[in-house]
């Protein structure tokens, strides 16, 4: 009878409870509940029982990430450190291959690129967010690499964790390029500014003027001052801000191209204003 039934096993998520009484079936909970769908309600216990899945933490450090590995009642069955790649990762998780629940692992900046590597290897993993998970790790006497990795893997178990988005390879290179033009425009007006502050002590003052001319500017006022040191200290800043210029620049044409070819870009330059 067990194995006619097998393989039609259905996955009910929540029943209250099960029994047998002189040979009748009843199941509460389950809509619909015959004797046939108590039957196989459960072998799919049974099924589930036979099957122990674990729950794994990872605290993620620069150089190694401790792992902790537990069972469904919160038993821990392996605990260790890996360095902090997918490759190692994966390699040293293979043991518990198909029967992981799901991994935790505390957002940090190495996080993405563990979590989409451990994603692809068909790992259920999940990004946790860092203040709550440190509010419940704080509960722990000792606070240790190996004592948070145990922390994480209770919270998988108990379910009692705050997901956090995690960006796609697209959205990363995107950020990667906003963040890269910014250092440039910062690094190009601390550069100005300094210019403007070593001047003044000479009393050459710039004032105020379009970017563009202002190497024009400098150099005038580097003439009119006739003192070749200044010169040239004040000479090299300036090639160091026209070579960031250059690099700007750019940037802002591979991202006009990226913003014409997205076409949620595209439809908020269509908004009045813009």
């Amino acid at each position: 009878m067990l194995r006619k039934f097998a393989p039609f096993v259905p996955r009910y998520q929540k029943f209250e409870s099960v029994s047998l009484q002189r040979g009748v079936c009843k199941l509460s909970g389950v809509i619909g509940a015959g004797p046939d769908t108590l039957l196989l309600s459960r072998l799919n216990r049974f099924h589930q029982e036979g099957i122990m899945g674990v729950f794994i933490g990872l605290d993620v450090s620069l150089g190694k990430t401790a792992v902790c590995v537990v069972d469904r009642d919160g038993a821990v069955l392996w605990q260790g450190k890996a360095p902090s790649e997918p490759g190692p990762l994966i390699a040293r998780l293979a043991e518990w291959s198909g029967k992981i629940d799901l991994a935790g692992i505390e957002a940090c900046p190495l996080s993405e690129w563990l979590h989409r590597g451990l994603r692809e290897a068909g790992i259920p993993v999940v990004c946790i967010e860092t203040r709550h998970a440190q509010r419940f790790l704080s509960t722990r006497p000792v606070k240790t690499d190996r004592n948070d990795a145990r922390g994480i893997a209770e919270m998988m178990r108990l379910g009692h964790y705050r997901p956090v988005h995690v960006k796609s390879p697209a959205a990363q290179s995107m950020r990667t390029t906003l963040v890269a033009r910014t250092q440039l425009v910062s690094g190009q007006l601390q550069i100005e500014n300094t210019i403007r502050g070593l001047l003044r002590l000479y009393g050459l003052e710039i004032g105020a003027i379009h970017r563009n001319r202002f190497a024009a500017r400098v150099v005038e006022l580097l003439e009119m001052a006739a003192m070749p040191e200044l010169s040239e200290s004040i000479e090299a800043l300036l090639r160091v801000r026209e070579s960031m210029r250059v690099e700007r620049k750019a940037q802002d044409r591979t991202l006009a191209a990226r913003s014409r070819a997205d076409e949620v870009t595209r439809r908020f330059m269509t908004v009045p204003g813009q």
